[in-house]
């Protein structure tokens, strides 16, 4: 008799490990390593920058590591990499000769999270996109409180830190359903399709013929650019 309820209590025990373990992950479905594609709209149609937005965009992701990439007709490119492990942003814009990027760490980041601050309020709402069950929270811009959007994420897939350099850092996954602000424009992101998939490294890091700039040299020159458009 009690080495049956040994047994029991042994199984048991066991059991809630494996639980513990598992957390809000569901195993078969995470990945830590592979491509999202997202399909990109611009918030306010009649922004300047809203004729060079792109119709979508591309996250490749890595452990601690993921980069955003956009192309506007395939000759204007936009990047940004972001480095948990070192805490840095990479923004990399590529446009015929035109190579330029800025690094910027975790204490430079938060004015320009700053701009784009938002307060959350936690849902019991769920919903599938892109083949993932995500969390809805209610974002509201702090700037602007009359601005609430619906927020979907996931935690299975990347890191639970993969928002700690962005206005999302208090959700733990990743977000499939957001809105973002960069470069000046607001834009709005759904995830299509998640694959996982081996990536190489240097996909993250700056190419070394990129010219670095600070920030303010690096807006001067997007501006600059934009400039000869109009």
């Amino acid at each position: 008799m009690k080495l049956k309820r040994s047994i029991f209590f042994l199984l048991v025990s066991l059991s809630l490990i494996c639980f513990s373990c598992g957390g809000s992950r569901k195993s078969e479905n995470v990945i830590t390593e592979g491509v999202i594609e997202y399909k990109a709209s611009v918030i306010n149609e009649n922004h300047p920058l809203a004729s060079f937005a792109p119709s979508s965009a591309s996250v490749k992701i890595k452990n601690d590591k993921w980069i955003l990439e956009m192309s506007t007709m395939g000759i204007f490119n936009i990047y940004f990499s972001c480095n948990l492990e070192n805490k840095t942003l990479s923004q990399m814009i590529k446009y015929m000769d035109i190579k330029n990027a800025c690094i910027e760490n975790d204490s430079m980041l938060i004015e320009e999270n700053n701009k784009y601050k938002l307060t959350f309020k936690e849902t019991n709402e769920t919903k599938m996109i892109a083949g993932y069950k995500c969390k809805k929270v209610i974002a509201t811009k702090a700037s602007d409180p009359s601005v609430v959007f619906d927020v979907y994420y996931t935690p299975d897939i990347g890191s639970e830190n993969s928002n700690e350099l962005t206005p999302y850092k208090e959700l733990k996954g990743m977000p499939l359903d957001y809105r973002v602000l960069r470069l000046g424009l607001e834009m709005h992101f759904v995830a299509t399709s998640v694959k996982g998939e081996e990536i190489k490294d240097s996909d993250f890091d700056v190419p070394s013929y990129y010219k670095i700039l600070n920030r303010p040299e690096f807006d001067k020159e997007f501006n600059r650019l934009f400039a000869d458009f109009f």
